[in-house]
């Protein structure tokens, strides 16, 4: 049974730094893409960042250039690190991860950006 495990949320007033955790296990095979979702009450769940295995990033255009995307494969683990922090980041973020063209969720970390 493959789990994701986010951790690293929390509340950080406006222009403050967290970095987001996601620990993989359960999986046999290694994990393909990885990357973060977040969803903001009222709105639809949208993709953050992602990273592939050769680590090539992609990002939303609202987080480019504040958050980075990162993975340690030996660890299965992929990070977020967010800088610059707004109130409109403030979010349930979600941790995905691909094996075998499945796709895996985590339970979520709350983000909480104050102003």
């Amino acid at each position: 049974q493959v789990q994701l495990v986010e951790s690293g949320g929390g509340l950080v007033q406006a222009g403050g730094s967290l970095r987001l955790s996601c620990v993989g296990s359960g999986n046999i095979f290694p994990f393909n893409a990885m990357g973060w979702y977040r969803q903001a009450p009222g709105k639809q769940r949208e993709l953050v960042a992602d990273i592939s295995t050769s680590d090539s990033a992609r990002y939303a255009h609202s987080v480019k250039g504040r958050f980075t995307i990162s993975r340690d494969n030996a660890k299965s683990t992929v990070y977020l690190q967010m800088s610059s922090l707004k109130p409109e980041d403030t979010a349930v973020y979600y941790c995905t991860a691909t094996v075998l063209n499945r796709e895996y969720w985590g339970q979520g970390t709350q983000v909480t950006v104050s102003s």
